[in-house]
């Protein structure tokens, strides 16, 4: 088995554009990770496929992006006890469709759900770390120390704010 990684999928080629702020902030903390295009409804066997055949070669947490109907990342947790984060994409319905579709899945077949688009993937590919660090050291001092630096950003720029208020 290779080294963990995340396996990053998506419904279509339009999804791209959203999910690509997932890909700097996993190379950020080092982790690696693959992209595929598949479909919950138009390819299942293949999907179902890829699932099986990425975690024999070691991938750690699946990452779904979809919009509509956003079945694909049920269809991964169905296939899979690895955790799976689904990103609902706004591709009709404000993207509440796809939300709902993928926050409501039956008891036993869990998936996380983050927001809507592309705050949606940066919080899934640090939930992705966050979960990958917890058999990691390393990574998870990476992680304090993302959280230690944008806390310093926002003290920073708090104290800008106070100083142009005196002003």
């Amino acid at each position: 088995m290779s080294k963990n990684f995340v396996s990053i999928l998506m419904g279509s080629d339009s999804d791209l554009p959203v999910v690509e702020p997932a890909f700097k902030i996993l190379e950020g903390f080092e982790i690696p990770y693959e992209v595929k295009i598949t479909s919950a409804h138009r390819t299942p066997l293949v999907t179902t496929n890829y699932v099986k055949e990425a975690e024999e070669r070691g991938c750690s947490v699946f990452i779904c992006a979809a919009g509509m109907a956003a079945h694909l990342a049920g269809a991964v947790a169905a296939a899979s006890l690895k955790p799976v984060i689904g990103i609902p994409i706004n591709a009709s319905l404000n993207g509440l469709d796809a939300l709902l579709s993928t926050v409501q899945m039956p008891a036993g077949i869990p998936v996380a759900t983050v927001a809507i688009g592309k705050a949606g993937a940066k919080n899934a590919a640090y939930l992705a770390a966050q979960m990958m660090s917890i058999g990691d050291i390393r990574l998870m001092q990476k992680l304090v120390e993302e959280r230690k630096i944008n806390a310093e950003i926002v003290i920073s720029k708090d104290k800008a704010l106070q100083e142009k208020l005196k002003s």
